[in-house]
């Protein structure tokens, strides 16, 4: 199994996850956790199992429906797998539960503060992260006890500049909100642009006064064998795609 965590969060249980290890088979090779997915549902369930016992042994999994929203949700325990709350983040101060938020393309963001004992993840595409789910987390950290100050972030695998073609409304969108956004898109081809997910969820973050940033630099789109894409998939016509887990929780 492939986990990638920031040193940053030191001893709090954490994890990017990418596609290795898993039973899944197919376009879904690996650790799908994706239910939403074509995938068998206890493939998906087995592979959601062993990314959970990988991170924090024993802890519960709670999750959120995702729809590129800022809606964050205050977890007090598990939550029921299959009718989770609506939202695109959530954020815990209860031990033995871990956040699990599932991307495959969008940039997966984990917070903690560690003196607080409050965690937090947020599921931050472009629709998320420019409607703000990123400081709405942090907001909702600070309802737990949390301070800004010392809270810590980190940025998973998302889908790279280099790998990010957007068209020219999708640019207006950004340049007409803030024009110093034209600092997160390279010209493409004509008409078009590469856009910068990751260093305009990372710039959004610092400006609201937060600890550290760190982001991972991985490229969901461009490593076929260590993450699932959706645009990839898109492109390569497969019908359908997998989609990788973010987790942190808190030890008891």
């Amino acid at each position: 199994m492939d986990i990638l965590r920031s040193d940053a969060f030191g001893d709090i249980p954490h994890g990017f996850l990418g596609r290795r290890g898993g039973v899944s088979t197919g376009i879904y090779a690996g650790l799908n956790i994706a239910l939403g997915s074509k995938d068998d549902r206890d493939l998906v369930l087995e592979n959601r199992r062993q990314a959970v016992g990988a991170v924090l042994k024993g802890a519960e999994l709670a999750r959120v429906y995702q729809y590129h929203s800022p809606e964050v949700v205050v977890i007090d325990g598990g939550n029921d797998q299959f009718n989770p709350p609506k939202g695109d983040a959530m954020v815990t101060k209860q031990p033995s539960v871990l956040l699990g938020i599932s991307t495959a393309d969008c940039a997966p963001v984990l917070f903690a503060d560690k003196e607080a004992r409050v965690v937090g993840a947020a599921h931050s595409g472009w629709k998320g992260a420019i409607g703000g789910v990123n400081e709405a987390t942090v907001a909702a950290m600070e309802a737990l006890g949390a301070d800004r100050a010392r809270i810590i972030c980190a940025i998973g695998p998302c889908i790279a500049q280099r790998s990010y073609e957007v068209d020219s409304g999708f640019y207006t969108n950004f340049s007409e909100q803030d024009p110093t956004y034209e600092r997160f898109f390279r010209d493409g081809k004509p008409g078009h642009y590469q856009f910068d997910l990751e260093g305009f969820v990372a710039s959004r973050l610092s400006a609201i006064g937060v600890a550290s940033v760190h982001c991972m630099g991985e490229d969901t789109y461009s490593q076929p064998e260590r993450f699932f894409s959706y645009r990839r998939s898109c492109h390569k016509a497969e019908g359908d795609y997998g989609a990788q887990f973010s987790l942190i929780g808190l030890t008891a």
